[in-house]
């Protein structure tokens, strides 16, 4: 009986890898995953990090990166097989299954330079401002429902950047590589401050459907392997 049942588990692994896989990314989440504006393909360390981790798990598979609301859509009407970057919450735990970290990231607030405040303790210091945010994004729990002024307009963190700039916001929120990625873009550094504490030190997972625990377990095991033989530590420090 034991031979029997892992003769099926094997099967099912083998068709779980042979079938292909269709991986969606953000395609505005620079520098983990945009896309490149020579040949329009997608690129950035959270792509290549995902790639190597399907490559380990030797699943066939194809990449896009689409807007951020669209890749949700994609993912929960089943026209995809996974997604990242997700933010680990309540919410997105009850909505699909979370593998990894694949890694951790810095959630800050940047400031115009109007804005006073010189750092942050609770939320309470923030609400005289009105802070800038992507929409549908989740941030961190406690402050997703904290009663706060918020300006979603924006649909990526670009947007949100040139939104402060302009003078329309008092600060917005976000990974901090990515919104410094972006404010060099536009040399407009010394035009902001970063708050020194952090929102959160965020991990970030990649997310499949509620359920789909054979194929959430294939890419979970190629990426502990990928741990093991320090490959991930190893991609972590190129990215310093």
């Amino acid at each position: 009986m034991r031979s029997a049942v892992w003769y099926l588990l094997l099967l099912m692994s083998f068709g779980i890898s042979a079938e292909e896989w269709k991986v969606l990314g953000d395609e505005q989440f620079a520098p983990y995953s945009f896309m490149s504006p020579d040949n329009l393909q997608p690129q950035g360390h959270d792509v290549e990090l995902v790639k190597a981790v399907l490559n380990e798990a030797q699943v066939t598979y194809k990449l896009h990166l689409y807007p951020w609301e669209r890749l949700k859509n994609l993912l929960n009407n089943g026209k995809a097989t996974a997604a990242f970057p997700f933010a680990d919450t309540p919410e997105r735990r009850k909505q699909y299954e979370l593998v990894g970290p694949i890694r951790y990231g810095r959630t800050v607030f940047v400031a115009a330079r109007h804005v006073e405040l010189p750092d942050w303790k609770t939320f309470a210091d923030l609400t005289p401002y009105t802070i800038g945010q992507v929409r549908g994004y989740t941030y961190q729990a406690d402050y997703d429902k904290a009663e706060l002024s918020r300006n979603t307009h924006a649909n990526t963190p670009q947007q949100l950047v040139s939104m402060l700039l302009a003078g329309r916001i008092d600060m917005i929120v976000g990974d901090q590589s990515q919104l410094l990625y972006w404010l060099k873009q536009k040399k407009a550094q010394d035009q902001v401050r970063v708050l020194p504490k952090p929102l959160v030190v965020m991990p970030r997972f990649v997310a499949f459907h509620k359920g789909d625990y054979q194929r959430a377990q294939v890419f979970s095991a190629a990426l502990e392997r990928l741990r093991k033989t320090g490959m991930l530590e190893r991609f972590y420090q190129s990215l310093d």
